[in-house]
C-alpha cells in the first residue's frame, strides 16, 4: 500500500505533540513520520502512536523525498524554511501566521472551504488559520449559507496554551504562588494571568486593536466572505486548554434560534449542546481533548433585526491547530490532489 512520508516541524512543542498524536489516532496513511525540531532538541524523543521518534534538526533535513510537512515552528522559522521546503516538492501545511494573508497561499478550514486547498501548487504552502478563527468559521459557515451574515461581534476567552508551553507553566507557577503567598512574577504575559484576565493577545496596532483581533477579522473574510463585517475583543483567561467565544451575529435574512440550532446539529465539525438549564452548555474544560467545535447558548438577540447570540468552545490545540492541519492533509490525499513520491510495498 502507498503511504506518505510526513515530517512534523516543531515536534517538541504543544501543537507538534498533538500533530503526532492525531496522525496516529486518525490512521493517516503514512509510510514514515519524521520529527523535526531546533538543533537544541536533536535526539529528544517524542511519541507517535506506540512508536518513539528521535528528533532531527529542521535546518539540516532533506525534504526531497518527503510528501507533507506539518509546520508548527513559529512564523519566523516558517518564513525562512517553508519556501525552500515547498520548492523541493513537499507540501507545507503551516500553523503560523506567516502565510495566511498571502494571496497565493490557501487559508483552509476543511469543513468550510476545502475546495480552495486545490490552489496549493502556487507555492506548495497551505496556511492553517488562527485558532480562534477556526472555531468561529466552523460555526458561522452553515449559518451564512442559510441567512447571509452581515456583521459579527465576538469576544474571545482564550486559554494560555495558545501562547505555548511556557505560558502554561506560568499559569501553573503563578497559581501555586498565590496559594503559598509567594511573589507572582509575570514573564510570558504582560500582567499576572493567575486569577485574572488579560485583554491583550499579540501586539497592539495603530487603531487600538491587537493583531489577534485583526487576524480574526481578516482571516474570516478570506475564508468565508469578504463582505462580512467583524469586530473582536480577544482576552487571555486562566484556562490551560480550550478557547471560548461569545458571538453576536447579524444576518441579512431572518433566522430563528431553533432553526440555527437544527442547522448546526447537521453541520460538519459542529456539536450542539444547548439545554436551557443549569450546566446545559459546554465549557473549555469539557472540550479539552475533543475534536468537535461545540455550540451552546443559541438564542435570538432582540436588540437587532435578524440577530443571534452563540457560545462557541473548542480545543485550540486540536481543532484550532493540529487537527485542522491533519484534516487539510486528508483533503489533499482523499481528493487525490497529492500522490506519494515513493511507493511502499
Amino acid at each position: 500500500m502507498s503511504g506518505f512520508k510526513v515530517a512534523v516541524a516543531g515536534a517538541t512543542g504543544n501543537v507538534g505533540h498533538e500533530m503526532l498524536a492525531i496522525l496516529a489516532e486518525r490512521r493517516f496513511p503514512v509510510s514514515e513520520v519524521v520529527a523535526l525540531a531546533s538543533p537544541a532538541s536533536i535526539g529528544r524523543e517524542v511519541s507517535f502512536g506506540d512508536k518513539t521518534l528521535k528528533c532531527k534538526a529542521l535546518e539540516h533535513y532533506d525534504f526531497s523525498d518527503t510528501d507533507i510537512c506539518l509546520m508548527s515552528a513559529g512564523g519566523a522559522v516558517s518564513k525562512e524554511y517553508s519556501p525552500r521546503i515547498g520548492a523541493s516538492g513537499c507540501v507545507v501545511i503551516d500553523n503560523s501566521s506567516a502565510w495566511r494573508m498571502d494571496p497565493d497561499v490557501p487559508l483552509i478550514v476543511p469543513e468550510v472551504n476545502a475546495a480552495a486547498a486545490k490552489g496549493f501548487g502556487k507555492k506548495n504552502i497551505i496556511a492553517n488559520p488562527n485558532c480562534s478563527t477556526v472555531q468561529l468559521v466552523v460555526a458561522l459557515k452553515p449559518l451564512h449559507d442559510r441567512a447571509t451574515i452581515r456583521r459579527v461581534v465576538v469576544a474571545t476567552y482564550q486559554s494560555v496554551s495558545g501562547a505555548g508551553k511556557d505560558a502554561m507553566d506560568e499559569l501553573f507557577a503563578q497559581t501555586r504562588a498565590v496559594f503559598v503567598s509567594d511573589p507572582v512574577e509575570p514573564k510570558k504575559f504582560p500582567k499576572r494571568i493567575a486569577f485574572n484576565v488579560i485583554p491583550e493577545i499579540d501586539v497592539f496596532m495603530e487603531d487600538g486593536s491587537t493583531k489577534e483581533e485583526w487576524k480574526m477579522m481578516m482571516e474570516t473574510k478570506k475564508i468565508l466572505d469578504p463582505r462580512i463585517k467583524l469586530t473582536a475583543t480577544c482576552v487571555r483567561v486562566p484556562v490551560f486548554i480550550g478557547h471560548s467565544e461569545a458571538v453576536n451575529v447579524e444576518f441579512v435574512e431572518p433566522i430563528s434560534a431553533d432553526e440555527a440550532r437544527e442547522i448546526l446539529r447537521k453541520a460538519p465539525g459542529c456539536l450542539v449542546i444547548d439545554r436551557r438549564e443549569p450546566g446545559g452548555y459546554v465549557t473549555p474544560h469539557e472540550a479539552a481533548g475533543e475534536d468537535a467545535t461545540y455550540m451552546s447558548r443559541i438564542r435570538e438577540d432582540p436588540t437587532i433585526d435578524n440577530g443571534l447570540n452563540l457560545w462557541i468552545v473548542s480545543d485550540n490545540l486540536r481543532k484550532g491547530a493540529a487537527l485542522n492541519a491533519v484534516q487539510i492533509a486528508e483533503v489533499l490525499v482523499n481528493r487525490r490532489w497529492l500522490k506519494p513520491k515513493l511507493k511502499v510495498a
